[in-house]
């Protein structure tokens, strides 16, 4: 059993079957019938939530036990969800293929490897998709209500201006806020928000 598996592992739901407030905040992005990439997507709660708002959701997570208990849950919810065993820093998202790419606390990849795995995200997204992701800065070290215990591996504004400057940002926000996502992730935390656009690409000029 890896480590995803023994936190997955028991009848609750370590971050509970709600999805992501900052998730939930953006909902006018998104769009019936769009395809939509939940990344490192855990139990489900946020794939699940997708495919309610009319999405067509695939969910990947590197727990087959996770994944289990998401497809509980989009059967509790009545919803259709594609799931998927795939490790973000070893399998091949595609090119172009999603119109939206949800990225919500992804940050147990460290710094050496943290370019290639976004790389592999915007590669994903079709021209003008949406890129929308949270992580927590390293203010969260104080809070210690979760997310990663390595200072390295958490985000600054300044990061992601950094690697995402080949996207459109839209919003990008640090802010402390009180969030209760089961016993994973409960208390004030200092958090960051992205929406990013992927750029299409520019035209040849003629001449």
């Amino acid at each position: 059993m890896n480590i995803w598996d023994q936190r997955y592992a028991g009848d609750d739901y370590h971050f509970g079957t709600e999805p992501n407030a900052f998730l939930v905040a953006q909902q006018h992005w998104l769009k019936a019938g769009a395809s939509c990439l939940a990344v490192a997507d855990g139990e489900g709660r946020n794939g699940v939530w997708l495919a309610q708002q009319g999405l067509d959701v695939l969910s990947v997570d590197a727990s087959t036990v996770a994944l289990a208990k998401a497809q509980r849950l989009a059967n509790e919810r009545r919803v259709q969800v594609r799931f998927e065993l795939a490790d973000l820093l070893q399998s091949e998202l595609g090119e172009a293929r999603y119109d939206v790419v949800v990225a919500i606390f992804i940050q147990f990849v460290p710094p050496a490897q943290r370019a290639a795995m976004f790389a592999g995200i915007k590669r994903s997204l079709k021209p003008g998709g949406l890129l929308l992701l949270q992580g927590y800065t390293p203010r969260q070290l104080e809070y210690r209500t979760g997310g990663p215990s390595q200072a390295e591996n958490l985000y600054t504004e300044a990061l992601l201006r950094e690697m995402f400057a080949d996207m459109d940002i839209l919003h990008l926000v640090e802010h402390d806020s009180h969030i209760s996502e089961g016993a994973g992730h409960s208390g004030m935390s200092a958090l960051i928000d992205l929406v990013a656009r992927k750029k299409f690409p520019v035209s040849p000029i003629r001449g």
